[in-house]
């Protein structure tokens, strides 16, 4: 994990980031046009603007930057990568993995703002290099004089007070450097990003969704989350017990009883989130999961980027998934339009095509029997209908960012189903969730 210079926590300095940024970006078409030019290449302002070397520059000041600036480049390349320029979601994906972690001197004046001076005292062991370090904040282990095991999420500091103004700077830069072409609106993501940072950066109301879950999985021995330590959590600092176990992906050298199991109890775990909450974490990011294999149980972290979806929106799916798993594509293709997915004035081509798109995703849906997901090409097929979109229509547009957050969780959970190399019976499961009507908690939306 590499150690940087602390984060920039006031807006005059993170918007110099991005003014060098650009200059580089500059720098780098001129270098790149001055090679095509001597060795007789033509001139292609995209292609000089879109280097690789310009590319490592966008996605290493974003990750300096960390907060919202990082975190909206990730948002946009998870939730919107199919539908923009195959090389701007390159620069935007290496952002997932690529986050510096907060120098000691920094930690340790954040936990002073937090807890008061001399908090250190009240632990037996606390380490200053993080387990774990994201967009937003980082984790650290600890270990207090009393034996107990915590995990502490600090948040990088000045992050909350710079959503908006990172979110804004970002999306100038993209247009600037014409990243995104014209006729492709981002601002209804880029508004939902703000409202989403918000609230992942008031680590009270991810406490407040982590012990929701807690109450919600109360009869659930599968799965285990850690408990908030509510004396210790502020806005800033989200205070849990530690959680032991594996990383899930380690489960993939597990035997195929333990890994269809597990990858069964995950898929199943979506389908409650949906039909019968209508709380949905939406990151299923592989380090949200852990394995004990002692307790045979499986461990969830990270609440930051639950989402509540009203009733109306439920059912809504509901016939949409209907008529995916009838592969019924005229039928898709209206409860699709209900969804956001379709405008009235889209070619007849196109609207045939995102219904060939949704019907290609819902494949296991249709399965009869355990759908294995190693030896599926299903990604690859969804992937290359969505290319032929692009050349028929340019760009896909995108659907409202409440589905776009559902496509992260069912496209992760996909992924992590084909990592364990694991056989669901898909079909059996999600049968028992659209025959039967929705089963929201009592003062849910409609």
């Amino acid at each position: 994990m590499a150690r940087e210079p602390p984060l920039p926590s006031h807006r005059a300095r993170r918007l110099m980031k991005l003014g060098r940024l650009v200059g580089g970006l500059a720098g780098g078409m001129i270098r790149e046009g001055a090679n095509n030019l001597l060795s007789g290449r033509p001139l292609h302002p995209r292609e000089l603007l879109l280097t690789p070397g310009n590319a490592r520059r966008v996605a290493d000041r974003l990750s300096e930057m960390r907060g919202a600036a990082m975190k909206v480049g990730q948002l946009l390349s998870m939730e919107a990568g199919d539908y923009l320029p195959p090389e701007l979601t390159q620069i935007l994906s290496s952002l997932r993995e690529n986050a510096h972690s907060m120098p000691l001197g920094q930690v340790a004046l954040v936990m002073q703002n937090a807890w008061g001076r001399g908090w250190e005292e009240e632990f037996e062991r606390f380490s200053f290099t993080p387990l774990a370090a994201a967009s937003i904040g980082q984790v650290h282990e600890a270990l207090t004089k009393e034996g107990q095991h915590l995990a502490i999420k600090i948040q990088y500091p000045g992050v909350r007070q710079s959503i908006d103004s990172d979110v804004d700077n970002v999306s100038t830069l993209f247009n600037l450097l014409r990243l995104v072409p014209k006729d492709f609106d981002l601002s209804p993501l880029l508004e939902e990003a703000k409202r989403q940072l918000h609230l992942e950066a008031d680590y009270c109301v991810e406490a407040q969704q982590l012990n929701a879950y807690r109450r919600l999985l109360a009869d659930s021995p599968e799965f285990v989350m850690p408990e908030v330590v509510a004396e210790r959590t502020t806005q800033e600092v989200l205070c849990m017990t530690y959680l032991e176990g594996m990383p899930i992906e380690q489960l993939a050298s597990a035997s195929a009883e333990v890994r269809n199991l597990v990858a069964t109890q995950l898929a199943e775990l979506v389908l409650r989130e949906l039909f019968e909450w209508g709380l949905v974490q939406t990151d299923s990011n592989f380090g949200n999961f852990r394995y004990q294999a002692e307790q045979e149980r499986i461990g969830l972290l990270d609440f930051g980027a639950t989402r509540a979806y009203s009733r109306g929106f439920i059912e809504r799916l509901r016939r949409l998934m209907r008529a995916a798993r009838a592969g019924d594509l005229q039928q898709i293709e209206n409860h699709a339009g209900d969804l956001g997915y379709l405008r009235a004035d889209e070619a007849q081509v196109y609207r045939h095509g995102l219904s060939q798109m949704i019907n290609t995703v819902a494949e296991p849906f249709r399965h009869q029997g355990p759908y294995d997901f190693a030896a599926s090409d299903l990604s690859q097929r969804v992937a290359d209908i969505a290319i032929d979109l692009r050349v028929q229509q340019r760009y896909l547009h995108l659907p409202p960012t409440d589905v776009l957050f559902l496509h992260r969780k069912i496209a992760g959970t996909y992924l992590l189903c084909a990592r364990l190399r694991a056989q669901v019976d898909v079909s059996g499961l999600v049968e028992r969730y659209l025959e039967s009507p929705t089963r929201l908690p009592e003062g849910s939306t409609t």
